[in-house]
């Protein structure tokens, strides 16, 4: 995903499969869980944690269940990708979602 200049934004890029990899383990997260929250089987969690090239909207959907989660994403930027805690979110409710 890119503005128009093709050039990408803050926020608005695909996650890489390490920081999938990164968010489930400071979330606790297990892939069957993240699966179900983004509405995808656990085969296709495991594939991309591979590396293995996904549909750019599974990716989204696998990035927002966690991002609804609690995680923010941070872009490959000269530091490198990562992610991080955004304002917390009650993980219940997500679940029970």
């Amino acid at each position: 995903m890119t503005n128009q200049g093709n050039s990408p934004t803050v926020g608005d890029f695909d996650m890489l499969p390490a920081q999938c990899r990164m968010a489930r383990a400071a979330l606790g997260m297990k892939i069957a869980e993240l699966a179900e929250l983004a509405n995808v089987s656990t085969n296709t969690v495991v594939r991309f944690e591979r590396g293995e090239e996904l549909k750019s909207a599974t990716v989204r959907s696998i990035k927002g269940a966690l991002q609804r989660a609690g995680i923010s994403f941070i872009p490959e930027n000269g530091g490198g990708a990562g992610v991080r805690f955004s304002m917390p979110t009650n993980r219940k409710s997500i679940e029970s979602s």
